[in-house]
């Protein structure tokens, strides 16, 4: 449990505000009447909104979020993190979650952007600095929160004044983003991401399980195969798999399923079984009972009022 933001996070919430403000104006008439909107330079997109929202299914993927406005809980497997403009989200490994947007109104929307994170790059940079820093932290999990400072927001505020200049964001934007990159890795929530980018580690290992896992969530679960995968032991594999995502393999393949398959029920006008058999569920029975273990409600009591809060978002 992360917990509430102490005397620091207060201070480092007011030295970047300045920078904010100037941030959540800009970044809101970008995203004008939309929740989202990705952007023209690669992995970059923002989020406003006017409300707190209900419990939602997110899938993260490696990748830095932060927040210029508001207040976010992500739940992953037994582990809450709470977080707001003082602090981002570092993911390494895609990881399946319930967000919910905890501070927002029509006067001051929930503000975020969104940094897919390029590994390439990680690594590189990762390299480099290890190579000049002997006492790198290893360990960790695969998701954690670091302080947003000043210069990691002063970056940010750059590669967003780059938006409206094409040419200028050709040439420089990758450069600023290799400057976050460098900054959230030089960060003590960096640990678990620089274990898992790099080749050879048992964090890297359980990555490409992870990886595996992600693009063949219907298929049946075999751990000794997926061990294999993997070039660890079944055992060795299931204790570093729970402490990189809080959850067992078979927990992470049953999460992805149902979190797809609420995507499904609500993106597309299909019934339960259809849902369920698509996301590789052999019993509805079955389905329905996780689903409402997880959720707090059967799959159509679950997303009916859901349906129609986009609906009147849409409006």
């Amino acid at each position: 449990m992360i917990p509430e933001p102490d005397q620091t996070d207060r201070r480092r919430r007011e030295e970047t505000a300045p920078i904010r403000a100037g941030l959540a104006e800009r970044v809101g008439a970008f995203v004008g009447n939309t929740e989202e909107r990705v952007t023209s330079l690669s992995g970059l997109s923002f989020a406003k909104v006017m409300a707190p929202t209900p419990p939602t299914s997110y899938l993260y993927d490696p990748c830095v979020s932060m927040i210029i406005r508001g207040r976010k809980r992500v739940q992953l497997g037994g582990t809450t993190y709470i977080y707001d403009e003082s602090r981002f989200l570092l993911t390494a490994v895609n990881l399946p979650t319930v967000t919910e947007v905890l501070e927002a109104s029509p006067d001051a929307p929930y503000v975020s952007l969104l940094m897919r994170l390029d590994l390439q790059v990680a690594r590189q940079i990762i390299a480099d600095v290890d190579t000049q820093d002997a006492n790198t932290p290893v360990g960790g999990t695969a998701m954690a929160t670091g302080p947003a400072t000043l210069e990691l927001f002063d970056a940010v505020r750059r590669l967003v004044d780059l938006l409206d200049k094409p040419r200028d964001l050709a040439h420089l934007g990758a450069l600023i983003q290799r400057e976050i990159i460098y900054r959230i890795l030089t960060s003590p929530a960096s640990a678990c991401f620089r274990e898992t980018v790099l080749l050879g580690t048992q964090s890297q290992r359980t990555a490409r399980a992870i990886a595996w896992l992600r693009e063949n969530y219907t298929q049946p679960l075999r751990i000794e195969e997926l061990a294999a995968l993997a070039g660890m032991g079944a055992s060795t594999l299931h204790h570093h798999f729970r402490a990189m995502t809080a959850m067992s393999p078979l927990q992470y393949q049953k999460r992805l399923r149902l979190h797809e398959a609420r995507r499904i029920l609500l993106a597309e006008n299909v019934d339960a079984v259809t849902a369920a058999v698509r996301v590789g569920y052999e019993s509805a029975s079955q389905f329905n009972r996780e689903y409402r273990r997880m959720f707090g409600a059967s799959p159509i009591r679950d997303v009916t009022p859901l349906r129609t809060i986009r609906a009147a978002r849409e409006l």
